[in-house]
C-alpha cells in the first residue's frame, strides 16, 4: 500500500442534492429553529423567480427570518457589519442578537461562494460578537476561534467553489496593501448543504466560465497536491469527469440561449463538479493557481474564478516542464497525463505515451480557455510591473501544496504568460 494521510475527523455536511431539493429548505432550517437569518445575492438572485418561491416557502412555514444581500467579493468589514446589525449593537443597549422577537437560530446562505463565505463567517461570529479580523490566517492577533457557531445551511446557486464543503470563509480587502484570507475552523462547516442544481439556472455565460474553471482548478490542484490521498482522488477523478461532459455544453448552451434536458443535464454535471471540488480542497490543500490567485484578488478587481482561468494554463505548463526537469520520477507527471486523457473523453489508457497526454492536457485547457472566453489577467489592470508584488505574496498555504516547488522566476513566468 502506497502511504497516505487522510483526516478522518474532517467533518462534511449533511447533503441534500438533487433536483427539486431546495423545496426541502424549510423542513431543514426547522430543525435548528425559527428565527432566520438569510444571506443572499443582492441584486442578482433576488430577483428571480426562485427567489419568490424559496421566500415564500419559508413564509408558509412560520419562519421569523430576515434577509442580509451581499454584492461583489466579501471582506471583513461586510461580515463585522452584518453581525453588528443583527446583533443590534447600535440599536440595542442589552446587544443580544436580533431576529424577530428573539436571538437568530440559523443562518442560511443562498448564492455563490461570495454569498456563502459570508453567511458562513457571521454564522461563526453573531454569538462570540468579536471582529472576523481577530480570526483570519496571517493577520495579526490570529487568535484562534473559540465558537460557538449559529447553525449554517448553505444553498449555493453557482457552481465553481465548492463552499458549501470547507470550512473556510475567504475574506477580502482589495487595493494596495491589500489581502485575501481565510477564517478557518471546522465549527464553520454548514450543518446541511442543499445542491439543487435547478437554481443554476440563472447563471449567464460569465459566470458560467468563470465559476466552471475555479471548479475544474480545484478538482486538477487536489488530484495534483502533495497531501492526495486515494479518498480524495475518486472524488476528484469523479468531478473531472463531470466537468469534462457538463462545462463546455452549459455554457455554449447559455451563450445560445437554449434550456431542455440537455441543459438540465449539464448543469447538474457542474454541480456535482464543485461539489467534489470542494470536498476535495478540504482534504488535499490546492496549487499555485490558487497560490497567484491569491495576491491577484487582493491587489486587483478580478474575479476569483477569472483569475484562475486565466493562469490555469500557464501554471499547468510550468509545473509539467519543472517536474520533468528536476522531478522525472514523480508520481505528479502521471497523473497530469491522467488528467488529460480523461478531459479528453477517454478514462482508458490511450495509445499516446504520458508525455504526449500532459502535453494535450496543456492544449486542451487552452483551448477551452478560449472556448470560454476567460478574459486575460491584462483586463483588469495587470500588467508585468506588477509580477514582482504579486509572487512576493503568492507563497500561501495553497503554493504549499503544489507538486513541484517553484522559483519566483517560475511563477513570474506563469503570470507573464497570462497577461
Amino acid at each position: 500500500m502506497e502511504g497516505f494521510e487522510y483526516a478522518s475527523t474532517l467533518r462534511l455536511p449533511e447533503l441534500l442534492a438533487g433536483p427539486g431539493k431546495v423545496a426541502e429548505l424549510p423542513a431543514v432550517v426547522r430543525r435548528f429553529g425559527r428565527r432566520v437569518l438569510v444571506v443572499v445575492r443582492e441584486p442578482g438572485f433576488t430577483e428571480t423567480a426562485d427567489w419568490a418561491r424559496i421566500e415564500a416557502s419559508l413564509s408558509a412555514a412560520g419562519l421569523e427570518f430576515e434577509v442580509e444581500g451581499v454584492e461583489g467579493e466579501p471582506s471583513p468589514a461586510l461580515v463585522d457589519s452584518i453581525v453588528d446589525r443583527v446583533r443590534g449593537r447600535k440599536h440595542r443597549e442589552s446587544g443580544g442578537l436580533g431576529a424577530g422577537n428573539g436571538p437568530v437560530e440559523v443562518v442560511v446562505g443562498i448564492g455563490g461562494g461570495s454569498v456563502l463565505d459570508t453567511a458562513k463567517a457571521v454564522a461563526g461570529l453573531l454569538i462570540p460578537g468579536n471582529s472576523v479580523m481577530d480570526h483570519l490566517e496571517g493577520i495579526a492577533p490570529g487568535l484562534p476561534y473559540q465558537g460557538p457557531a449559529v447553525p449554517f445551511v448553505a444553498v449555493p446557486t453557482t457552481a465553481g467553489t465548492g463552499s458549501e464543503a470547507t470550512k473556510n470563509a475567504v475574506l477580502s480587502v482589495r487595493g494596495a496593501g491589500g489581502f485575501k484570507r481565510s477564517f478557518r475552523d471546522e465549527a464553520l462547516i454548514a450543518r446541511v448543504a442543499i445542491v439543487d442544481p435547478e437554481l443554476l439556472r440563472s447563471c449567464g455565460p460569465e459566470l458560467i466560465a468563470a465559476n466552471g474553471m475555479d471548479a475544474l482548478t480545484q478538482l486538477l490542484e487536489s488530484y495534483l497536491s502533495t497531501r492526495a490521498n486515494p479518498v480524495a482522488d475518486e472524488l476528484a477523478l469523479r468531478g473531472l469527469a463531470a466537468a469534462r461532459d457538463g462545462l463546455l455544453a452549459w455554457h455554449g448552451m447559455a451563450v445560445a440561449g437554449l434550456g431542455g434536458a440537455a441543459a438540465d443535464g449539464a448543469r447538474a454535471a457542474m454541480a456535482t463538479a464543485s461539489l467534489c471540488s470542494g470536498i476535495c480542497l478540504a482534504q488535499t490543500g490546492l496549487g499555485a493557481v490558487h497560490g497567484v490567485a491569491s495576491p491577484l484578488g487582493a491587489l486587483f478587481p478580478i474575479p476569483h474564478g477569472v483569475a484562475c482561468g486565466a493562469t490555469l494554463v500557464a501554471a499547468t505548463r510550468v509545473n509539467i516542464a519543472a517536474l520533468e526537469e528536476r522531478e522525472p520520477q514523480s508520481a505528479a507527471l502521471a497523473r497530469y497525463a491522467e488528467v488529460g486523457r480523461i478531459l479528453a473523453g477517454s478514462v482508458a489508457a490511450s495509445p499516446a505515451s504520458d508525455r504526449e497526454a500532459r502535453a494535450a492536457l496543456v492544449r486542451l485547457l487552452a483551448d477551452w480557455r478560449v472556448r470560454l472566453a476567460v478574459p486575460r489577467l491584462s483586463a483588469y489592470g495587470i500588467a508585468a510591473a506588477d509580477i514582482p508584488a504579486i509572487v512576493a505574496d503568492s507563497r500561501g498555504s495553497s503554493m504549499k501544496t503544489n507538486p513541484v516547488v517553484l522559483t519566483d522566476d517560475e511563477i513570474a513566468a506563469i503570470l507573464l504568460d497570462s497577461l
